[in-house]
């Protein structure tokens, strides 16, 4: 049965990302205890793991703390070997602390992400109230919490036991054997064991996280009211609807602009293609002081509809896509093209002009500035 709001409406609408956010402004963010767990025990056993190879030197640290030699002969005081011991020990504890400290907030990142909210941790009275609370111990979430518990304990004394099943006939024979073949043998099951628990702690983890997410989703289920009153704050809003209206209209006036440019692609010196995505026409007088200037441009059909122009019109088509993108992202038609792009496109305007009259000429050489190298989608690539 879907929940109920104050006003009696039921709660069926899943949660809008608005909704979400305003949660996590508020300090309620998707959190797993048993995946904690998981990842704690993990790390923890890592940690152990990664013992041996520090033994000797944490062992050689160790021994200095009873190595009282200097005492008798004045040289280092008690309250020395104390003050080694502590930093010793605050090493050790750093050692654990910070890699599992590390974890935790990984886990949380990776569960629900982190949202410090001061409004989470303020006092609230509903939190000390007895009924409220004898509500919280008789709920579905308590029983479902009650569930997991006796899940937990009954998986993993089944995988022990399982494992111990397993290994019976080893361990009798352990009677028969030398005492250091004994530990060999017995050391050769830990990690059986250990890995045995590590994947029932992951399937309870795994429970646990969707159980979780569907309480965690379920709790922020809003009306159809709230929903209404929601769109009226945001996107029905007069000032959301005239920023759109304003887009709209600007992206219209681009594309009547892009579009009505095609007229002028005649006039083109050359035209720059990627090879059929994005297209951009130029225009250079020689021996003019000014810079090339972008004449048309476009990108999918209408950079299809400018080469077109271009072939009917006997306009030179040249294909370089990084730079064909370089001239679309960097400048808007009836401008002149960016200063960073000078030498790449008078390299090419040269080779153009040479090809126009006839003569022979190498393929042209050159490159962009690492600020003007664009993906199809606008975005500077990397490197």
């Amino acid at each position: 049965m879907a929940e109920e709001s104050q006003d009696g409406q039921e709660k069926t609408e899943e949660p809008t990302s608005r909704r979400l956010e305003k949660a996590a402004e508020e300090g309620q963010v998707l959190s797993s205890k048993e995946v904690f767990v998981f990842t704690g025990i993990l790390a923890l056993f890592g940690l152990i793991y990664l013992i041996p190879y520090y033994t000797e030197l944490v062992l050689s640290y160790w021994s200095i703390l009873f190595d009282w030699s200097d005492i008798v002969n004045d040289h280092k005081s008690i309250r020395d070997i104390l003050e080694y011991s502590l930093k010793l020990i605050l090493v050790i504890i750093m050692f654990i602390s910070i890699p599992m400290l590390i974890i935790v907030l990984l886990t949380q990142i990776a569960v629900g992400g982190m949202n410090f909210a001061p409004s989470a941790i303020s006092f609230k009275g509903k939190k000390i109230n007895p009924i409220e609370g004898f509500k919280r111990m008789f709920s579905i979430k308590a029983l479902v919490e009650l569930g997991k518990a006796v899940l937990k304990v009954v998986l993993l004394f089944g995988i022990t036991a399982l494992v111990i099943y397993y290994r019976l006939d080893n361990m009798i024979q352990l009677t028969e054997r030398e005492l250091s073949q004994a530990v060999v043998s017995m050391g050769s099951s830990f990690p059986i064991l250990i890995g045995s628990l590590l994947m029932g702690l992951l399937i309870i983890a795994f429970i646990d996280y969707f159980w979780q997410r569907h309480t965690f989703l379920q709790s922020l289920r809003m009306t159809k009211q709230e929903i209404k009153d929601e769109f009226k704050q945001s996107d029905g809003s007069p000032e959301v609807k005239a920023k759109i209206r304003r887009k709209q209209i600007e992206a219209s006036a681009q594309a009547a602009k892009n579009a009505a440019s095609i007229e002028d692609v005649p006039n083109a010196t050359a035209v720059i293609t990627n090879p059929t995505h994005f297209a951009v026409a130029l225009n250079y007088e020689v021996g003019s002081k000014g810079a090339p200037t972008i004449i048309a441009k476009g990108k999918g059909v209408l950079a299809k509809a400018i080469i077109e122009k271009a072939e009917n019109s006997k306009v030179t088509i040249y294909r370089a896509p990084m730079l064909s993108r370089a001239l679309f992202f960097s400048s808007d038609i009836g401008n002149e093209i960016s200063e960073k792009l000078y030498t790449a496109v008078a390299v090419v305007l040269a080779y153009i002009y040479k090809i126009d009259r006839g003569e022979s000429a190498d393929e042209p050489v050159f490159s962009l500035p690492d600020d003007m190298k664009y993906d199809e989608n606008g975005e500077l690539i990397n490197g």
